[in-house]
């Protein structure tokens, strides 16, 4: 039976945060993979400065070139509020020779018993808490905790620096920064060496 983690969220804009976790809950938990799930609406919070199509393609960019790193397009296709478990029960019936795993950071752990049908979920996944700063978790439900480098690091944030023309280097990888600015997304203007670029074809 194969073994695949589940990374769900807005990635409004995927970051190195994301990729950490991921890649910790791989090896710690010896996943074959890691699927990378951007909701369509997420129950918990507004989805705002991206389209679902961008927030899907900036976290193919995020993930290209890491072979167990890859791209679940499935609350996207299906539209609506993404509850996990509603989710979760279609993967499972669509997979049944598959183990899944759901990662959390270790910030939303203490909340989990007030998750969408959390029992029913329980019998559906293993759910792998990725240990946070700040944040002593006793869940008092069945979470895998793992330990993970500490990087204090949100999308939140980056759009905030993005919108204040900050920069965010070395916080995403460079193929999603080039995409934020060529898309003009979160308030961030163009990168002034493409323009250079743009304006260097038209007057040739």
């Amino acid at each position: 039976m194969r073994k695949v983690g589940i990374l769900g969220g807005t990635f409004n804009p995927p970051h190195l945060g994301h990729l950490i976790m991921a890649n910790e809950a791989l090896h710690a938990m010896a996943l074959d993979e890691v699927r990378f799930m951007p909701n369509f609406i997420a129950p918990h919070k507004e989805v705002s400065g991206a389209s679902a199509e961008q927030r899907l393609e900036m976290t193919r960019l995020a993930i290209a070139g890491t072979a167990q790193f890859q791209l679940e397009d499935f609350e996207i296709r299906h539209g609506g509020v993404s509850y996990t478990f509603d989710t979760m029960t279609r993967m499972a019936e669509k997979e049944p020779e598959t183990e899944f795993y759901f990662i959390i950071g270790g910030d939303m752990v203490d909340g989990l018993g007030s998750w969408h049908r959390i029992e029913e979920l329980l019998h559906l996944v293993r759910f792998i808490g990725i240990k946070r700063p700040g944040y002593e978790s006793s869940p008092g439900l069945p979470v895998a905790m793992i330990d993970s480098p500490e990087i204090h690091l949100s999308s939140s944030m980056l759009r905030d620096r993005l919108a204040k023309g900050r920069t965010i280097a070395f916080l995403v990888p460079e193929q999603v920064e080039a995409y934020i600015r060529r898309e003009q997304l979160y308030g961030s203007k163009r990168d002034a060496s493409e323009s250079e670029r743009t304006t260097s074809r038209k007057t040739l």
